[in-house]
């Protein structure tokens, strides 16, 4: 089970143009803005990064507006392992459950993931938070995943729904996270 206090969220490579070519881009859009808001909620950790900054452009700016004490990991491999900065950015987090979101879900997400999972982390992919150009490839991506032993929760308001420590904020019934605003949200 997911806890919040050894839990942190993994942003990867939801830039530009590629965003935009997303397999449902509406719905991946407002599913990142959801996982965002409940993060910052519940005072879980975001590290952020972007694939060749320069190239791709950067993060869209629905996140960034929610982003904005933070500063993006820029990387120039598939997975957010192979930059240093993101690793020692991880390993002082202390953090040991890693909620995975992000493009591509076959590519870069995946990389990741398996990266992560070699290195002992707890990664768990947030199906409905993850995309790829195709509907294939997103599933490719996610099967690949938990063939490799990896978990999987198709939506974001599950992993905060599915924590036994919800801090002082109550989460109403089928009120998903992104429609909340709380005292805590400003805070974090």
């Amino acid at each position: 089970m997911l806890k919040i206090e050894n839990s942190l969220l993994v942003i990867v490579d939801v830039q530009g143009k590629l965003a935009q070519l997303m397999f449902e881009k509406e719905k991946l859009i407002a599913n990142l803005v959801r996982m965002v808001k409940g993060a910052r909620i519940l005072g879980i950790p975001i590290l952020w990064n972007e694939q060749n900054p320069a190239g791709l452009g950067s993060t869209i700016p629905e996140l960034t507006g929610l982003l904005t004490a933070l500063q993006p990991q820029p990387k120039m491999t598939f997975s957010c392992c192979g930059n240093p900065a993101f690793m020692d950015e991880l390993r002082r987090s202390g953090r040991r459950q890693v909620l995975l979101v992000g493009i591509e879900a076959h590519i870069c997400v995946y990389q990741t993931a398996a990266e992560l999972l070699q290195l002992g982390y707890e990664v768990h992919l947030v199906s409905d938070a993850v995309s790829s150009r195709t509907l294939e490839n997103k599933q490719v991506g996610i099967e690949r995943l938990r063939a490799q032993g990896g978990g999987d929760y198709e939506h974001g308001d599950d992993i905060v729904r599915a924590s036994p420590h919800s801090r002082s904020v109550t989460f109403p019934r089928n009120q998903p996270i992104g429609d909340m605003t709380t005292t805590a949200e400003t805070a974090v």
